[in-house]
C-alpha cells in the first residue's frame, strides 16, 4: 500500500485501531466497534534533510486525519470517512499522494474495509506546517508571577476550564550578561529566557519545556501545558523575528505564527498585550473579555 513505484519519501500510521459506532446497517445502530485505518502518505519533498522535527510533516497529521474523518455526525460508510481523512492529509498541501485502508474489524472472523488513493491537485503549492486553528493561549508571566504563591491554583484553574496555554516566561536580568557585540548579546538574551523556561518547569512540573513548534501544537491538542524555550524557534524563523526580546513580543509573535486565539501577560507590560490579574487566570469571564 502506498507504493508508486519511485523513491519518494513517505511517512506512514499503520494499524491503527478506534472504536466508533459507524454503519447503514440497523444491527450497528447503537453498537461500537473496532476500525482499523492504515495511512500512508507520499512525500512532496524529502522527509527530513537535517534532524529538526519543525522541518517535517508530523505524524500527528494522520493521527488528526483519522479524528477529523469521525469527528461530527454518526456515518454509515466507510467510504465517506476515508475519503475525509485522504482530503485532511492533502490539505497540509506537503503531500503529493495518500492511501487510506479502513476496516471494520467486528463484523466477520476477517476484516472488511475499503481502500483508497487520492493526489493532491496538480500546481498545489506546499502548504505551511498545520497550525492550532484558533484554540489555544500564549500567558507571559513576569518575575513576580512566577514567584506567586497563588501561581499553582492559577495553573490548577486553566486546568480545569480546559484552557490549553502556552507559557511564556520572563528571565531575570542577572540570567543576562552584556557583551559587545550585538548578535552576541541576542543570543544569550534568547538562551536566559530558555533558562526562565527551566526555572518555570522546576516550580510547575506540569509545564514541560518545550522548544519546537511541532511539540507545542502537539501540547496545546493533547492537554500538555508547555513552558516555551523560544532560543532555537527564534534563532531559525524562516520569517522575520520579532527585534524585541521583551517575552510579551515574543509572545505575540508566537501566537500568530501558531495562530492562537491571543496573548495574556501577568506582571509583564507590553503594548497590545491584554493584562489579567493572576487571580483571574483560568476564570472563564476574565478569559473571554
Amino acid at each position: 500500500m502506498g507504493q508508486t513505484g519511485d523513491d519518494g519519501d513517505r511517512i506512514a500510521l499503520r494499524d491503527h485501531v478506534i472504536e466508533a459506532e459507524i454503519g447503514a446497517f440497523q444491527a450497528e445502530r447503537g453498537v461500537r466497534q473496532r476500525l482499523r485505518f492504515t495511512l500512508v502518505a507520499d512525500l512532496a519533498r524529502r522527509v527530513a534533510e537535517d534532524d529538526d522535527v519543525d522541518h517535517v510533516l508530523s505524524y500527528d497529521v494522520l493521527v488528526e486525519a483519522v479524528e477529523a474523518a469521525m469527528a461530527g455526525p454518526r456515518r454509515d460508510l466507510l467510504e465517506t470517512v476515508a475519503e475525509d481523512a485522504a482530503a485532511h492529509v492533502l490539505a497540509t498541501g506537503r503531500v503529493a499522494r495518500v492511501s487510506v485502508r479502513a476496516e471494520k474489524l467486528d463484523r466477520v472472523s476477517g476484516a472488511l474495509g475499503v481502500e483508497i488513493s487520492r493526489l493532491a491537485r496538480r500546481g498545489t503549492p506546499a502548504g505551511p506546517v498545520l497550525d492550532a486553528g484558533g484554540i489555544g493561549r500564549a500567558v507571559v508571566l513576569g518575575r513576580a508571577a512566577m514567584a506567586d504563591p497563588g501561581l499553582g491554583a492559577a495553573l490548577d484553574r486553566l486546568e480545569v476550564a480546559d484552557c490549553p496555554v502556552i507559557l511564556c516566561a520572563a528571565a531575570a536580568p542577572a540570567l543576562r550578561p552584556v557583551v559587545g557585540v550585538a548578535a552576541v548579546q541576542r543570543r544569550i538574551d534568547l538562551l536566559a529566557l530558555d533558562q526562565a523556561a527551566w526555572e518555570l518547569a522546576a516550580h510547575e512540573p506540569r509545564a514541560c519545556v518545550v522548544g519546537s513548534r511541532t511539540e507545542l501544537l502537539w501540547g496545546l491538542r493533547h492537554g500538555q501545558m508547555s513552558a516555551w524555550a523560544p532560543s532555537r524557534m527564534v534563532a531559525d524563523a524562516r520569517d522575520p523575528a520579532p527585534e524585541s526580546l521583551n517575552p510579551a513580543h515574543l509572545a505575540t509573535w508566537l501566537a500568530a505564527d501558531l495562530n492562537l486565539d491571543g496573548v495574556d501577560a501577568v506582571g509583564c507590560e507590553a503594548p497590545g498585550v491584554r493584562q489579567v490579574r493572576l487571580a483571574d487566570l483560568g476564570r472563564v469571564a476574565a478569559w473571554q473579555q
